[in-house]
């Protein structure tokens, strides 16, 4: 029975626009909402200032869902269909995690930008969006490539402060019909990781754990769900 409630879960709230928590990031939010076929932005910033969620939340709402996500771990058939297909790219094209691509991703995505700059004032323009954790300077890529992601605008995001990060969890949790008191989002600000994509995961932990064990989330319960997934000690550590 159990495991029936785990699967009959719904899946977490995809992102959108409206649900980011802006924080000091409100000339990044602006941007991306003004972002015009034949304009490119990027944007860098530490792991969980928001980079991934923006991306797919501006892909799903561009035409209808037409626009392309892309990251590292996408098939590299992905990245030579939209430089190589015969149809002219007209939605937004949004790449994910560029300090991670590979070197074929990297001639891909360089071939994507020439032909972002071509159409670029036509009728086949297309927006370019993109994503890394660092300036365009500090980027580990080809120099061709490097020099290209600033070619427009380029906006640094800046990490949540704890405040907003409580608004945010409070806010998933409300999405999810979760009562996450402020006790409990407080425990997990002092004593776990700050990165909201972890956050994230672990409100849909607890609401899994919550149900799965009929009990309302408290901090015992959060304690006794975070004991559950550290790892067993070795028999060094018990010797």
């Amino acid at each position: 029975m159990t495991q029936q409630l785990i699967l009959d879960l719904p899946a977490a709230p995809a992102p959108t626009l409206s649900g980011y928590v802006v924080g000091g990031n409100a000339a990044a939010l602006d941007a991306l909402k003004q972002l015009q076929p034949g304009r490119a932005l990027y944007l860098w910033g530490p792991s969980g200032s928001g980079r991934s969620h923006l991306l797919q939340a501006l892909c799903a709402q561009s035409s209808a869902g037409q626009g392309s996500y892309l990251n590292a771990a996408s098939p590299l058939h992905d990245y030579t269909e939209l430089t190589q297909g015969d149809t002219p790219l007209s939605a937004l094209v949004a790449i994910d995690d560029v300090h991670l691509l590979d070197e074929s991703r990297q001639a891909a995505l360089f071939t994507l930008y020439n032909l972002w700059r071509e159409a670029a004032g036509g009728a086949s323009a297309f927006p370019l969006l993109l994503a890394g954790d660092q300036s365009p300077l500090g980027m580990p890529l080809r120099e061709d490539l490097r020099t290209r992601l600033g070619w427009d605008l380029v906006i640094r995001l800046e990490q949540l402060s704890d405040e907003d990060r409580a608004t945010a969890m409070a806010g998933q949790a409300h999405q999810r019909g979760l009562r996450l008191g402020p006790e409990v989002i407080n425990w997990i600000l002092t004593h776990y990781s700050r990165d909201m994509g972890q956050l994230s995961a672990l409100i849909d932990a607890l609401d899994r754990y919550s149900l799965a064990r009929h009990r309302a989330i408290t901090i015992p319960l959060l304690k006794e769900l975070l004991a559950s997934q550290a790892p067993a000690p070795s028999h060094s550590d018990l010797a």
